[in-house]
């Protein structure tokens, strides 16, 4: 593999570590964030366009489609010809796919690579990659995935990566609701949580969420519940990308019940029941606090 000058904006609790295995694996990294955060191996630059003043590749890792706007409209013009962005936030469709139209014309190669995996798995190199974008920028930024992720999936054109994650967060989200409520009703019913588990994992009910990322402490393999729900993945993030499921539904008119309700409970956990801050899975303790009339 080449050593590549990579610029990455944006090194929060996810940016930072994907960042670090980059300048770990012996690319120079120059990283910007606007909280003064850094990482491991990276050097700090004052601006964003500074970070990405003769890069081979920019990758961002943002809190929004706004923001991710406003940071391409600063970046693309600094990036040189034939560069390449990557996009590893969790935004909405129309702002990855217009910022896709923005690097085209501006020369710049393009891929929204949002990502699953969560904080272990930004540290661990094992994030998988959700992508869009043609084929040349997909086969252009493989070498970045091998290194930051252990799978990453070309879904199709600009945003496509945007509309594999939504979807397959409304699912996660919706599932882990299912499962929350499944223990609390258990726990009702008088039946123990680790036979709960042994047949539903075992069975028709399984799922992720209650496979690998069960929420009941002391069941299953170690997950946030045994750490007394510190974020994995955390609640006001699951909100987040439920309301751009939402959004993307609205815009195509589709019918997601399922998906909207979810949010509906994920917004009054967050806003108002002292979710926020705490991991998704959360909802357990919550639903076991709860009757039906609640």
């Amino acid at each position: 593999m080449s050593s590549y000058k990579i610029g990455f904006i944006g090194l929060g609790n996810m940016g930072a570590p994907m960042a670090a295995n980059l300048a770990a694996a012996g690319h120079s990294v120059t990283g910007f964030d606007t909280a003064g955060t850094t990482a491991a191996g990276v050097a700090a630059a004052q601006t964003a366009e500074a970070a990405c003043d003769g890069a081979d590749f920019v990758i961002t890792m943002l809190p929004n489609g706004a923001i991710l706007r406003a940071v391409a409209a600063t970046v693309l013009p600094a990036m040189k010809k034939g560069a390449t962005l990557i996009d590893c936030s969790t935004v909405d469709v129309d702002s990855a796919r217009d910022v896709g139209t923005q690097a085209a014309g501006a020369g710049i190669g393009f891929v929204d690579a949002p990502v699953s995996g969560g904080i272990g798995g930004a540290a661990a190199g094992t994030l998988t990659f959700m992508a869009g974008g043609t084929d040349e920028s997909f086969a252009a930024a493989a070498d970045m995935f091998d290194i930051m992720g252990q799978k990453a999936v070309h879904c199709g054109e600009a945003g496509a990566g945007q509309a594999a994650k939504i979807c397959n967060n409304m699912i996660l989200g919706a599932t882990m609701v299912a499962t929350c409520e499944a223990f609390a009703l258990a726990d009702k019913l008088g039946l123990d949580r680790q036979k709960m588990f042994d047949v539903v994992s075992t069975s028709s009910g399984s799922s992720w969420s209650m496979n690998t990322y069960c929420p009941a402490p002391g069941v299953g393999p170690k997950t946030p519940a045994d750490n007394d729900y510190t974020p994995g993945f955390a609640a006001e993030l699951m909100l987040k990308d439920l309301g751009l499921s939402q959004q993307a539904a609205e815009a195509v008119n589709a019918d997601t019940p399922m998906g909207a309700l979810a949010r509906t409970l994920y917004a009054q956990f967050v806003e108002e029941e002292g979710g926020r801050g705490k991991d998704f899975s959360a909802m357990l303790p919550r639903f076991e606090a709860r009757g039906r009339d609640s």
